[in-house]
């Protein structure tokens, strides 16, 4: 056989004419027969299949001669009897679950199906692009797409590329290689020799220098040996890159946004792609919608619209249902009693109990005390019972005169506001006066913040407060040279009085009144539950140990830590119920069984959230619940 090249262009031509009847045949059949491409739940899992069987009697119906109707039944012979009986038959069906219930694990959904191709789908010819879409909470979510090329179509391809690659190639980007070098050279040798001389200068020239020997004769001359028609054609080749990409790569490889791009070689069965997404939960998702869509293309031309699947329904159970939404209160104590207290420096002069406004800072001090005094008495809350005024004495001269000393201090001070605040008032309240003594204890006090004292007057006085008798303590200071200091400094400061002032709360006869206050921090917790940040609920919930604390600790999967807080609960319908969960989830399920039962007789609609919770639906079918709720 000759087989000149012509020949073996036409018989590719006539291949090629052929193969695209071929496929505009398939294409047609496809149309013909509206074949689709099939979601399923997958995994092999049986419990979505159910095998029933359907009865129906071969019956057929005619009209007699009268215009009656007549029913005709398929009958066979009875061996027994000899008589005519009608039989019926029973057709086997496979129902297929369209819908599972999937649970939220610490905040995020796994979603699995199956995505069969039919093999009358596959050509290789063809590229099949498969869009799945979820819908939920009125919104659609586009999934990654999917590829199945024939092996003729990545061949399309490949070549496209092969012959755009070849076009490329053939694009010149050094523009010396349209000069007619060797006529320019023995040009320049002839009338520009100061430029010729750089061929065989090896010494280093700047770009600057060699460019000032460059003049408008010199370009003038390698244009004038530059194939300008070459080059214009090269120019316009440089342009028409994009044009010329599209023209020989019709159909791009997609190598961004596709979950699998896979080629069919031999479509001699069906192809099955096993499609998972893990999702973040969002609040109040209950339920996803998936269904698939698509088309085959030949080329870059859409020749058949793959029907849209019917939905797949995933219904999403999440432990944050099972929240306790209930108000928690703060319980407060509210005493009946109320305290409160205050210093004033009076400054008496030595050895005197008179009470001098002029004296020091008495007016400012005295002025102070009085305001503080008559705003809690016009107080809407609180009544005033009684003031305590107590005074106490710096340590010159005797404790025990100075102790009496200190009481004519207080009951002086105690008389002067009793009066000052009868001319204002009728009230009832009472001034007691007490006695302090020597304010020792405000002495080492101011000791010890004092900045100005030595370590060794410190040291000092802290070895002379060891002495038990006051009046030889004080005698003994005397001697030390920082006593004068102290005289001067510290013991104004030690005579002060301390106003201790008693009240009880208005119309409160107990002596505690208790009241509730919502915990809004508790609160919070619980809407971070809700809207499934567990993250943000355990932190919160934590140390409430409650049944939103274990919900917290579940959805996080913390099983173990949730079944310690369960364990300390009273162990009611709700309590029960998480118990099952947590020990389905820790691989006890004798134990997660007897839990569910007993949360199923304190609630029976347990029975039914059993089958929402993944980990109790496999519990119930392992322990066959189907007739517990008779």
């Amino acid at each position: 056989m000759d087989m000149r090249p012509e020949h073996i262009v036409t018989m590719a031509a006539a291949l090629a004419v052929i193969a695209s009847c071929s496929s505009q045949w398939k294409a047609g059949r496809l149309k013909e027969s509206r074949s689709a491409v099939n979601i399923n739940l997958g995994d092999g899992i049986p419990e979505e299949e159910r095998f029933v069987r359907k009865q129906h009697r071969d019956t057929l119906e005619v009209m007699d001669d009268n215009g009656g109707r007549l029913t005709l039944m398929r009958a066979v012979r009875d061996e027994q009897g000899g008589g005519m009986v009608a039989t019926e038959t029973l057709d086997a069906a496979v129902v297929t679950s369209r819908f599972r219930n999937i649970a939220e694990r610490g905040g995020k959904i796994s979603v699995g199906f199956d995505i069969t191709v039919p093999r009358d789908l596959q050509y290789s010819q063809w590229q099949m692009r498969l869009s799945p879409v979820m819908y939920m909470n009125g919104d659609s979510l586009l999934l990654e797409k999917l590829f199945l090329t024939g092996a003729d179509y990545r061949r399309k391809q490949l070549k496209g590329y092969q012959q755009y690659q070849k076009f490329l190639d053939s694009i010149i980007y050094d523009t010396l290689k349209f000069v007619d070098a060797r006529n320019l050279e023995i040009f320049l040798e002839r009338n520009i020799p100061e430029l010729y001389r750089f061929k065989t200068d090896s010494s280093e020239v700047s770009d600057t220098e060699f460019l000032s020997c460059y003049g408008v004769n010199e370009r003038q001359a390698v244009e004038h040996y530059t194939n300008m028609f070459a080059k214009r054609r090269n120019d316009r080749k440089k342009s028409r890159t994009g044009a010329m990409f599209r023209k020989y790569v019709k159909a791009p490889i997609v190598s961004e946004g596709i979950r699998l791009d896979t080629i069919i070689r031999n479509p001699d069965g069906d192809f099955v792609y096993h499609y998972s997404q893990t999702l973040k939960a969002t609040p109040r998702l209950r339920k996803i919608d998936l269904v698939l869509s698509g088309g085959i293309y030949e080329s870059d031309r859409r020749i058949y619209g793959i029907p849209r699947t019917p939905p797949l329904t995933f219904y999403i159970s999440s432990l944050s249902s099972l929240a306790d939404s209930k108000e928690k209160y703060l319980t407060k104590v509210i005493e009946r009693r109320a305290f409160a207290n205050t210093a004033c420096y009076v400054e008496f002069a030595r050895g005197s109990s008179v009470i001098d406004t002029s004296l020091g800072h008495n007016a400012p001090e005295l002025a102070r005390i009085r305001e503080n005094i008559m705003e809690l008495l016009e107080n809407r809350k609180y009544v005033m019972d009684s003031t305590v005024i107590s005074a106490s004495a710096s340590p010159e001269g005797g404790a025990k005169a100075n102790g009496i000393l200190a009481g004519k201090r207080a009951m002086a001070v105690a008389d002067f506001f009793r009066d000052e605040i009868r001319r204002h008032r009728d009230t009832l309240i009472s001034f007691v006066s007490h006695s302090r003594g020597e304010n020792w204890e405000m002495l080492s006090y101011l000791v010890d913040t004092d900045t100005t004292l030595s370590r060794r007057d410190a040291a000092s006085f802290a070895s002379l407060m060891e002495i038990e008798d006051v009046d030889r303590r004080e005698q003994m200071m005397g001697t030390e040279p920082y006593y004068r200091y102290f005289r001067e400094a510290l013991y104004p400061r030690l005579r002060v009085v301390r106003f201790d002032f008693y009240m009880h709360r208005k119309g409160v006869v107990k002596d505690t009144v208790r009241t509730t206050e919502i915990d809004s921090v508790y609160m919070k917790g619980v809407e971070a539950l809700k809207a499934q940040d567990y993250e943000t609920a355990l932190a919160v919930l934590r140390e409430y140990r409650d049944v939103n604390t274990a919900l917290a600790f579940l959805g996080k999967d913390y099983n173990a830590s949730a079944m310690a807080v369960l364990k300390g609960l009273e162990p009611d319908a709700k309590v029960c119920y998480l118990m099952a969960l947590s020990c389905a989830r820790a691989d006890n399920p004798a134990a997660a069984a007897e839990y569910f039962l007993k949360a199923c007789r304190m609630d029976r609609s347990y029975i039914f959230r059993g089958n929402l919770d993944p980990e109790i639906h496999s519990l119930m079918e392992s322990y066959d619940f189907e007739n517990f709720e008779q």
